[in-house]
C-alpha cells in the first residue's frame, strides 16, 4: 500500500548528520531531489506526496543548510565538490541504484557532477532553472561578476547582505508580478533565515556565490555530458529569472535536442510555489513515459 506522507528523520550519512524528507513506497522507482539556494528540502514538501502513489521520493538538507548539521570547515569543504560527495553518500546509504535527478538552481550544478560521476544511475533528468550556458546568462549575474572581476570588500557587500532576511524575500517574490507573488508563502524566508542566521552559515552562503565563479569551468562539462549521455529530459522553466531566463532554459537543446521543454510564461525561479497543479501533470506525465 502506498503511504502518501512524508517521512522525515535526522540520519548519519557520509559522516554528517542530515535531515531527510521521503515519501512513497521503497520499491518504488526513484526521483532524488537535491535543493537549491536560499532553501532546503522543504521546497519539495508539495512535490513529494503528489507523486507518491507511483514513485518513492527522496529529499534531504545540504550540510550548512535547513535541519541538517553545519560541519566544522575544517573538514568539509562547502563547494560543489564536497556537496556532490554528500549526495553520492546518500544515494549508497539509501541504496539507490538508479533514478530520475532534479536539477534546480545549485542542485543543478551538484547534481550535474554526480551524474558525471555516476552516469549509469541517471534514468532521467528534470531540470527547473538551473544554469550551465554562460552566454545565456541573465542580468543578475552582473552584480557577482563585478566581484569576480575586482574582489574588494566594496563588491563583496552585495554577496553579503544579499544572505539576509530581507535578501531571502527578494530572491523568492522579487521577479514576478505582483498576483504571482501572492501566491508565495512568506513561510519560505521568515523559517528559513532563522536557520541560516548564525555567522557560519552565512559565511558559508556568500562562500558558494564566490565559488560560482570556479564553477564556470564545468559548464563545457556539464555540457559534454548531456551530449554524448542522452539522457531523457523535461525541462519545465520560470522564465521570470533575473538569473536564469528564458534563454537559459532554450540553450539546453544545443546538446539535448529532444528534452521537452515547457516555459510557464510568468512563473519565475520557485514555479513549484506560484505554478504547481501546471507543473504537475507535465512531471508526472514524463516520468510515467520515462522513468516508470
Amino acid at each position: 500500500m502506498t503511504d502518501p506522507f512524508i517521512r522525515h528523520r535526522h540520519e548519519i550519512i557520509g559522516g554528517h548528520r542530515l535531515f531527510l524528507r521521503e515519501a512513497g513506497a521503497t520499491h518504488a522507482p526513484v526521483v532524488l531531489l537535491p535543493h537549491g539556494y536560499p532553501c532546503s528540502s522543504y521546497q519539495f514538501r508539495r512535490l513529494m506526496p503528489a507523486l507518491a502513489d507511483r514513485w518513492r521520493t527522496v529529499a534531504f538538507d545540504w550540510p550548512g543548510f535547513g535541519y541538517s548539521d553545519t560541519p566544522d570547515p575544517g573538514g568539509f569543504g562547502y563547494d560543489f565538490d564536497a556537496f556532490e560527495t554528500v549526495l553520492t553518500a546518500v544515494a549508497d546509504h539509501l541504496r539507490l541504484d538508479r533514478y530520475a535527478l532534479w536539477l534546480h538552481d545549485y542542485g543543478s550544478q551538484i547534481g550535474l557532477r554526480h551524474a558525471i560521476a555516476h552516469p549509469d544511475r541517471i534514468a532521467a533528468l528534470i531540470i527547473q532553472n538551473g544554469d550551465i550556458y554562460e552566454d545565456a546568462l541573465g542580468p543578475k549575474y552582473a552584480t557577482i561578476r563585478a566581484y569576480w572581476a575586482d574582489k574588494t570588500a566594496q563588491n563583496r557587500r552585495p554577496l553579503e547582505e544579499a544572505v539576509s532576511k530581507d535578501g531571502f524575500r527578494a530572491e523568492f517574490v522579487g521577479e514576478v508580478a505582483d498576483d504571482v507573488a501572492m501566491r508565495i508563502p512568506p513561510d519560505l524566508w521568515k523559517l528559513h533565515w532563522p536557520l541560516m542566521d548564525t555567522p557560519m552559515r552565512r559565511k558559508i552562503a556568500v562562500g558558494l556565490m564566490e565559488k560560482l565563479e570556479q564553477n564556470l569551468r564545468w559548464f563545457p562539462h556539464y555540457q559534454a555530458f548531456l551530449r554524448e549521455r542522452r539522457p531523457p529530459t523535461l525541462i519545465v522553466w520560470g522564465p521570470q529569472d533575473g538569473y536564469m531566463p528564458a534563454e537559459s532554459a532554450r540553450a539546453y537543446h544545443r546538446d539535448l535536442p529532444d528534452a521537452e521543454l515547457h516555459l510557464l510564461e510568468d512563473a519565475g525561479h520557485w514555479l513549484l510555489e506560484t505554478h504547481f497543479d501546471q507543473a504537475l501533470p507535465l512531471i508526472r506525465d514524463f516520468l510515467a513515459r520515462r522513468h516508470a
